[in-house]
């Protein structure tokens, strides 16, 4: 935590006679029950009288925060990565999309409310945290807990971690709803110290995960030890605590670190009290660091894309399920190859992407009609699908396009968003400033009718360009239509140009123009298809920049882009 160390208050600690901790995050862990309730307590703003109560963007803090507040406000649930680390208090979060105190106040009792019915496991939050409340206890330092959980939760914890065997070490425990205002406030650690007899001062230390706890202490007049439990990087605290005054006065990774610091702290003074320290302290934990947990390298969390200034769409299958007309046309269309001179110019087995290409191949050679596997679950796209069966052979994929145009005009018109907030995603990213616009191989004819159908209202006023699949020469893969597209609005094709697509025709069409290709895994593919799909070899080179799996995942990717250097 070398790099940490820079973010703490430049101040001398005393021994302290009283120690009071957090118990979420701190002592205990209970991160699923805690994310389940507020992802459940997220999807039910509204039934909560919370929605008008989101913090403006105007009044965020920080731009995280901002960024927080865009997403709750359209998905209703934190953003993929939050989920993911699970590094984030329930208060943190609060504080961030409620400023209104009312509102916190609100969002507590609704968090209250749904946590009744997930509550009761609660384990320590590391190994040994018991012998180490034990050893502090020894060394004459009252302990106690402050903490923003509700008094009926924490007894209940209280009286299930290490079978109650907690319960004697502390000599107060103060819940927040004893109090008129939760942490960040400082009511609840005066309460505690109300409690045992103890005036605020140097003297009393708490330990916490969060920057409530931090700005609590603070606000108290006492010591505040930032407990990096979940080993945030020096970075994110410079970012989290920006300004000297309301920085942690000492950050510890882990108990051991806890008694390091008391150590240190009264080192010069009482050689005694150091001496007593090494004979309480129990025995050091080996601290290995954890498996890296090596993501693919389009996973969202590893890529750094430039923040995008336009962002092209294709259609079905991105935005817009048409699935059951896509597949009818397709099923009229294969049985005709044969008439329409196509079925000897497909790829040779030899030269299929991979064994599940030339399975598809071999499939309509035999039987003029799709795997049953392929229909059933309904992934692949129709480019994809003639991709596979003609590969290089423009003509031929040209033939097979006219021919599906030519039935998909008696199955086509209805046209139903992929996923239910795809229109507030699209509004957003106008708001943002980003231009926006649909490119697609399919027909012009039918585009236009599925654009005006489109919730009963279309969609046209959400994109300033359509490409359509008879708008150029060539049809994707070629990068014909993305950069007609850029051009019709006077943007040069590069990073900042995204291309979000849902096939490998997609992304073949990015990388050719020059553009960030977004795989959209709408259709769920695992990651070994991923790979074999995406195999990145001297025949099949082009493979996407970032792959996301909905449209919350691929919000919280622009978002995240927003502000980098």
């Amino acid at each position: 935590m070398q790099s940490a160390a820079r973010v703490e208050r430049s101040t001398t600690l005393v021994r302290p006679s009283v120690m009071l901790f957090d118990w979420h995050g701190t002592l205990v862990d209970t991160l699923d029950v805690m994310y389940q309730t507020i992802e459940e307590m997220l999807k039910r703003l509204d039934e909560f009288d919370l929605v008008d109560l989101i913090a403006s963007e105007d009044a965020c803090r920080t731009e995280a925060d901002k960024k927080l507040v865009r997403y709750i406000r359209i998905f209703r649930r934190l953003p993929p990565r939050v989920l993911a680390e699970r590094r984030v208090s329930r208060t943190d979060i609060f504080d961030a999309i409620f400023h209104d105190r009312l509102a916190i106040v609100r969002a507590h009792a609704a968090y209250d409310d749904i946590y009744r019915r997930f509550y009761g496991a609660a384990r320590p939050f590391e190994a040994g945290v018991q012998s180490h409340l034990r050893a502090l206890a020894a060394l004459g330092i009252r302990l106690g807990v402050a903490t923003n959980r509700s008094r009926e939760f924490l007894d209940a914890e209280l009286a299930h971690v290490e079978n109650g065997q907690w319960l004697q070490l502390f000599a107060t425990t103060a819940a927040g709803d004893e109090v008129t205002r939760r942490k960040p406030d400082p009511d609840v650690l005066l309460r505690a110290l109300s409690d045992v007899g103890v005036a605020p001062g140097p003297h009393v230390w708490y330990v916490g995960d969060s920057v409530a706890d931090v700005l609590a202490a603070h606000a108290a007049g006492i010591v505040s030890v930032f407990y990096n439990g979940a080993h945030w990087p020096g970075d994110w605290l410079e970012q989290v605590f920006p300004d000297p005054a309301i920085r942690p006065d000492a950050i510890v990774e882990d108990f051991d670190a806890l008694l390091d610091r008391l150590a240190v702290s009264v080192s010069h003074e009482e050689p005694e009290f150091v001496r007593r320290i090494d004979e309480v302290r129990p025995r050091r934990r080996l601290r290995t660091p954890a498996p890296e947990n090596v993501e693919a390298e389009w996973n969202p969390a590893r890529v750094r894309l430039a923040a995008p200034e336009l962002v092209l769409f294709d259609w079905h299958a991105t935005l817009v399920d048409t699935l059951d007309a896509m597949y009818r046309a397709v099923d009229d269309t294969l049985p005709e190859l044969a008439a329409l001179g196509l079925m000897q110019r497909m790829v040779a087995a030899e030269q299929s992407r991979s064994i599940d290409d030339r399975k598809l191949v071999e499939h309509v050679q035999a039987f003029h009609e799709l795997p049953a596997k392929i229909k059933a679950e309904r992934r692949v796209s129709r480019t994809d699908i003639f991709e596979v069966l003609f590969g290089a052979d423009e003509a031929a994929k040209k033939i097979a396009h006219e021919a599906f145009g030519k039935h998909y005009r008696t199955h086509f018109g209805a046209a139903e968003p992929f996923e239910p907030h795809v229109r507030d995603v699209l509004v957003a990213l106008r708001r943002l400033g980003m231009k926006v616009g649909v490119i697609t191989n399919r027909d012009r004819e039918f585009f236009l009718q599925e654009l005006a159908k489109v919730e009963g209202t279309g969609w046209a006023e959400h994109f300033e360009t359509t490409v359509c699949g008879d708008d150029t020469q060539r049809r994707k893969p070629h990068p014909d239509s993305i950069l007609l597209a850029a051009s019709n609005l006077g943007v040069t094709p590069g990073p900042k140009v995204w291309y979000v697509g849902d096939s490998t025709t997609d992304t073949i069409a990015a990388k050719a123009a020059g553009v960030t290709a977004v795989f959209f895994n709408g259709a769920k593919w695992d990651a070994s298809w991923l790979h074999t799909i995406f195999p990145g070899n001297e025949r099949y080179p082009h493979k996407p920049d970032v792959v996301v799996d909905d449209f919350s995942e691929f919000f919280a990717l622009v978002l995240a882009t927003r502000g980098r250097a």
